[in-house]
């Protein structure tokens, strides 16, 4: 019995993979993807936030060049997309790749997104970030780049 249940842990545990395309850019950390075969009880698409990152808001410094280097790799183009959770707003979590490219590891090390501390599950984003930095890509070409999450509270801050 606990072996079964073993199992059934492992199983439910491990990541969907679903190929398909990228048919809308929302934000630099956010599309709709349209996955290859799909249900007839489910959309013929999904919303996905990109795992383990966190890309500026689109009304912050940096937004629309985040969406922008979003749409430029992935949109329109034949993906991968491995599933690693579903969020409070039933949004998909997960990793794109595009071709042999990790499209989330790639707005990182470009300087288009933070790596996402709290959730993170790949290390080597940490090196791609810090890389970034270095070289003062994207967002770091600021001295004190505003996190999104620390710009979206205080939006929220303001609006209350």
């Amino acid at each position: 019995m606990a072996l079964c249940l073993l199992f059934a842990l492992a199983a439910s545990a491990r990541a969907a993979t679903l190929t398909g395309v990228v048919i809308v850019v929302i934000d630099g950390d956010t599309v709709l993807f349209k996955p290859d075969h799909y249900h007839a009880t489910s959309r013929a698409f999904m919303k996905v936030r990109l795992a383990d990152i966190d890309a500026p808001e689109q009304d912050q410094p940096h937004g629309e060049a985040a969406t922008h280097a979003l749409k430029a790799l992935a949109l329109n183009q034949r993906a991968q997309l491995d599933i690693v959770t579903t969020d409070a707003y039933g949004r998909k979590v997960a990793r794109l790749t595009v071709g042999a490219l990790p499209v989330n590891a790639e707005l990182v090390r470009r300087g288009f997104a933070w790596t996402a501390t709290r959730y993170r599950r790949d290390a080597g984003l940490l090196d791609a970030q810090r890389a970034a930095r270095s070289a003062n890509r994207g967002l770091w070409q600021d001295a004190a780049p505003t996190p999104p999450w620390v710009w979206r509270r205080a939006q929220q801050a303001l609006a209350d």
